[in-house]
């Protein structure tokens, strides 16, 4: 059993330990992986006082339409 894998992004080592969490990337990929994953997705109050939601690209205009109080409803 080894103690380093490969980064899937740059071929460099990736601790076992690491590893063994889920993570694929050395840490300088994995921050790089982060940053982009980070701009993906925004947290947004539901009106005035309620719950924050997590808002990604695929739930953008459902989540928008469902949060804005001035719409009319049927």
């Amino acid at each position: 059993m080894t103690d380093w894998h490969e980064c899937r992004e740059c071929g460099d080592e990736v601790n076992d330990a690491r590893w063994q969490l889920g993570y694929r990337h050395c840490l300088f990929c994995g921050e790089e992986v982060a940053r982009v994953e980070r701009a993906s997705w925004c947290v947004v109050q539901e009106y005035g006082k309620g719950n924050y939601q997590l808002v990604t690209a695929q739930s953008a205009m459902t989540t928008l339409k469902q949060t804005n109080q001035k719409e009319l409803r049927s």
